[in-house]
């Protein structure tokens, strides 16, 4: 039998509005609970936030797409423009060219095309070409798998091109042949129920109870194999009802303005990041912008506040950010609405991500789910042997 078995598992989207009226879930194994603040993006932000301990302006792994010609990556794909865009916009065939293309540019992290127009796409780079479930897999920085590996932790990770259940499988073998002394799993499965059928759906409870039984098999296994074990179950964000759909795409098209020659955007589901090659498309745009009810172009200094401005504009010149609950229908993340959606400002009421603690020893400035990964690092650093050292004395 081992010593020690630290266990962090994320459930995407387990936010705290989620959980709050469900005092039950996870009461026996981490009766510990906190809100945590997010941060301001989507998952590609918060993953890497957890994992480093950093802020996006830190990592530099926030949005997916940004304006950068000269290295676009996806020059060869321009001739799908000539592919009907009924077919193209299909979501399944889109998956399909996503696997095509990730393995043929060698992508090791999370990777898709989206809704981005094949005519335009040689404009835009794509920021995560590393995994940051790896190590060396940020931008900028180290993360959790960096630090194990430089103190030789034997630790498990979850395989994202795996099913949640054999991850689940793959985990709990390593935890009976007692190889590991760390784990970070990872479960996606609640963020894609909660976009399809929103937070106030009875699947939610369904999916909830079969991951408190994945949790106590875990658990009851590892108990068997260790004399210690510490479990903290955490999330990233929340999940907002799309209420109210904005086309903002036409609003800007209206202007009659050219893209790739006066300007640049990316349409994110919840934000718009423009880019500009002369003053009057930054002129017009933001004067359409400012009539836009539905949200705001985000000042610097808030921007500043949230640590996910980046002075070289490298992720937009200009953030436009929609109000919870709103979603921007059409957008180059999809042609169609979706029920619920994430990555409005960290401060409304479904932003907010959890934690759960078997040990009530957790710090009480642990808040944002960066600090997750102190968590994490204070488990690595535990099993370094402290260095002794000898001096001489003179004669």
């Amino acid at each position: 039998m081992k010593d020690q078995l630290d266990l962090f598992i994320m459930i995407d989207a387990c936010g705290w509005e989620i959980i709050k009226t469900r005092p039950h879930f996870l009461a026996q194994a981490a009766p510990h609970r906190r809100r945590l603040t997010s941060v301001f993006g989507y998952s590609s932000t918060c993953v890497p936030s957890i994992l480093s301990g950093r802020w996006p302006d830190e990592h530099h792994n926030w949005c997916y797409f940004i304006h950068d010609p000269q290295h676009s990556p996806f020059a060869a794909l321009r001739w799908l423009r000539f592919l009907p865009k009924a077919l193209t916009s299909r979501r399944i065939v889109r998956r399909y060219l996503t696997k095509l293309v990730k393995r043929y540019l060698g992508f090791q992290g999370y990777f898709d095309l989206y809704n981005i127009p094949f005519q335009r796409i040689h404009l835009y780079d794509f920021t995560e070409k590393k995994s940051p479930l790896k190590p060396k897999g940020m931008n900028q920085g180290e993360n959790i798998f960096d630090q194990l590996e430089a103190a030789k932790v034997p630790y498990f990770v979850t395989n994202p091109n795996e099913s949640e259940e054999a991850n689940r499988d793959r985990l709990n073998a390593d935890i009976t042949s007692e190889c590991i002394d760390f784990a970070f799993q990872y479960w996606a499965g609640l963020d894609g129920l909660l976009h399809r059928v929103g937070n106030q759906s009875p699947e939610i409870d369904t999916k909830l109870a079969s991951y408190e039984a994945w949790i106590m098999q875990t658990l009851q296994t590892a108990r068997q194999h260790y004399r210690n074990v510490t479990l903290h179950v955490f999330s990233d964000h929340g999940m907002a009802n799309c209420d109210e759909h904005l086309d903002l795409m036409r609003s800007i098209d209206a202007l009659g303005l050219r893209i790739g020659k006066d300007y640049n955007v990316v349409y994110d589901s919840t934000m718009a990041r423009f880019w500009f090659m002369n003053d009057n498309a930054r002129r017009r745009i933001t004067a359409a912008l400012e009539k836009v009810p539905q949200g705001r172009i985000m000042p610097k200094d808030e921007l500043k506040h949230l640590r996910a401005y980046f002075e070289d504009g490298r992720f937009g010149e200009l953030i436009f950010l929609v109000r919870e609950g709103c979603l921007i229908v059409p957008s180059h993340m999809g042609e169609r609405p979706i029920t619920a959606m994430h990555g409005y400002h960290p401060d409304d009421p479904q932003s907010f991500a959890t934690l759960f603690s078997s040990t009530p020893d957790v710090p009480a400035d642990v808040t944002h789910i960066p600090h997750i990964h102190r968590l994490m690092l204070d488990a690595v650093q535990a099993r370094q042997q402290p260095v002794t050292t000898t001096f001489a004395l003179a004669a």
